[in-house]
């Protein structure tokens, strides 16, 4: 392949990262600024979760919501993770984990003045280990596609 097109390829990738990017901040700012009472309707997975594992015996309702609610912190940010290095690739995990740790901390302050919500620490940690999980997944990514890029003859000189 030559050194043109892989160029191409990866401007083409970069462009989708960040369209994909503005959408789904879009989609996290819509989940975690709606007022409690909607959003529940939105993201009331984690409730439907907890009063099944409750029904199992598993766990309480209580406890099983805490858990379930760290998981979904965790699982929301991965993507803004993932994305990110994609988007940007100069930015590595630890930029990627620093940006996902701000917007984090952006989203409790605002929360904070929101009378339906209530900001919480556990909340910043739980999404910027996502971020950072997902970061690490793209780099990983970034990495065998780079060198899947490599090892492809160009056809040009056949």
């Amino acid at each position: 392949m030559t050194s043109t097109l892989a160029v191409r390829r990866l401007r083409r990738g970069t462009a989708a990262a960040r369209f994909a990017l503005a959408a789904y901040l879009l989609f996290v700012g819509f989940t975690v600024w709606l007022p409690a009472t909607v959003s529940s309707k939105v993201t009331g997975l984690v409730g439907i979760m907890s009063a099944w594992v409750a029904r199992t015996g598993m766990a309480s309702f209580e406890q099983s919501a805490v858990v379930l609610e760290v998981l979904a912190n965790v699982a929301l940010f991965i993507p803004l993770g993932l994305l990110l290095p994609i988007a940007w690739p100069r930015l590595r995990v630890w930029g990627a984990t620093v940006a996902g740790g701000l917007l984090s901390v952006l989203i409790e302050v605002v929360q904070a003045f929101l009378p339906s919500r209530v900001p919480a620490l556990s909340d910043v940690l739980a999404n910027t280990t996502g971020t950072f999980l997902g970061a690490g997944l793209a780099c990983l990514l970034l990495t065998a596609v780079s060198a899947g890029l490599r090892r492809v003859p160009d056809p040009s000189r056949r």
